[in-house]
């Protein structure tokens, strides 16, 4: 079968060996548990309890009336005993709920209540979405009942399932797709049930066979649902591009996938949707890698939302030589750690230690040499080199002219660039300071009004 795939890209070793046999192992429960009240793209939630508030598996603890937001819910039973401000796996601080584990599992008498989606209208399912407090779990945290509400002028006619997981070393969608592939499905019907969407896919990397293969006897007999392989080339899991793959259409700058049809979301986001609706269980829990060389026994683990990362070392026999940077998320994209103390949220996919050995740590860069590698690798068609000279230089209009809000940070000029130039950095800073100006100036234009 053909192969689906998108311009441009590159291909770093995949190092999946590691762990893609790995099968996802239940870990231990901590005794402190936090809940950090901001686990999405959107308005921070506020919590719904107080200290000494006894809570149980299930419990809302925080949530927010604004419609890009999601609740959150306590993975544990036990006592709240604290509401403080504590340092985030992104590195900021945010107000968390800490609840001291009583380790007795009582669940919330609301929970575990099934419900048949096709009983159900669309609006019905985002709302189910929402109290579930589902967001998108391939580390974007947008969430998902946002993307599964249609605008009036819309019409979704296609529903992508994300499972390429192109980075290296992730293998939890892997491993969600091969231990429970039925609820991939279900998820996916679900979802096209609320967009109203003809046609779904489930998009799986080639170096996945085996769940290419199970997945395809699953729905062969689904007339409207489809297992599209797509070439082994990262970024394949960026949302365009993958949309551009199975479909040939292009979002516009600034657009959004809804513009061209479509709806995407990500392997554990999807499971965690059937599980709502089979269960009745909000999303409590979701699946993390711990890999990389400085790691003793790399696993695919079953973790608790709010188990501290150093809990998890800890239980997996700690670090097997001393860690030079400790990633949460993959190394194209994740976030590095400062403090193992952070807890698991709900876009952490990954814990990744490594050692200087397999590091390459250039701190100092060489001068561009307009080779033009950089332009090659670009998903975007961007010209990353002038992007960073020109925010080097202060020149944030020309920026906004080579048009850097649109990077994905992907990191694929960076990896390519043989002077080690920290293209990827600079291009986040010109973008986040494009994005600020283009706001003061509808700011200013709304009060010019």
């Amino acid at each position: 079968m053909k192969t689906a795939t998108f311009r441009h890209g590159i291909h770093p070793g995949d190092h999946k060996d590691y762990t893609s046999a790995r099968t996802i192992q239940k870990l231990g429960e901590s005794e402190i548990m936090i809940f950090p009240l901001s686990q999405h793209i959107g308005a921070p939630c506020e919590a719904l309890v107080s200290v000494g508030d006894r809570v149980y598996v299930g419990t809302k603890i925080g949530d927010c009336g604004a419609f890009v937001s999601a609740p959150i819910h306590s993975s544990v039973s036990g006592e709240v005993i604290k509401i403080e401000q504590r340092r985030t796996v992104n590195g900021t601080l945010a107000n968390c709920v800490v609840v001291k584990n009583d380790f007795k599992n009582a669940a919330e008498p609301s929970i575990n209540v099934p419900k048949d989606y096709e009983k159900c209208t669309p609006e019905e399912i985002c709302a189910l979405v929402r109290e579930a407090g589902i967001v998108g779990m391939g580390g974007a945290t947008f969430p998902t009942h946002v993307k599964l509400t249609v605008p009036k002028d819309k019409k979704i006619d296609c529903l992508i399932i994300n499972g390429a997981e192109c980075e290296p070393y992730l293998t939890s969608d892997h491993r969600v797709m091969l231990e429970t592939p039925e609820q991939v499905v279900l998820g996916l019907k679900i979802a096209m049930r609320a967009t109203g969407a003809d046609k779904g896919y489930i998009a799986v990397e080639t170096n996945k066979a085996d769940a290419i293969k199970l997945l395809s006897s699953l729905v062969e007999n689904e007339e409207n649902i489809a297992v599209r392989p797509l070439k082994v080339k990262y970024p394949q899991g960026s949302e365009k591009h993958l949309i551009y793959a199975i479909t040939h259409r292009e979002v516009p700058s600034g657009g959004l996938p809804s513009d061209v049809g479509a709806v995407v979301l990500n392997i554990d986001t999807t499971t965690a949707i059937a599980r709502k609706f089979l269960y009745g269980t909000p999303l409590i829990r979701r699946i993390v890698t711990l890999g990389g060389d400085a790691v003793k026994n790399p696993e695919n683990y079953y973790v608790k939302i709010g188990t501290p990362i150093s809990w998890i070392i800890e239980q997996n026999g700690g670090f097997a030589a001393e860690p030079r940077k400790v990633l949460a998320g993959g190394p194209m994209m994740g976030i590095p750690l400062f403090d193992l103390d952070v807890p698991v949220v709900k876009g952490t996919g990954a814990v990744l230690a490594f050692t200087s050995d397999v590091l390459c740590l250039q701190e100092q860069e060489d001068n561009c040499i307009r080779c033009g590698k950089c332009v090659s690798a670009c998903p975007m068609n961007l010209l990353p080199l002038y992007i960073n000279d020109y925010y080097r230089i202060n020149n944030v209009s020309m920026c906004e002219k080579y048009n850097a809000a649109d990077c994905i940070e992907c990191g694929s000029c960076s990896f390519v660039c043989p002077s080690k130039r920290h293209l990827v950095q600079t291009i986040r800073l010109a973008k986040q300071e494009v994005i600020s100006q283009k706001r003061e100036r509808t700011r200013l234009q709304e009060a010019a009004k």
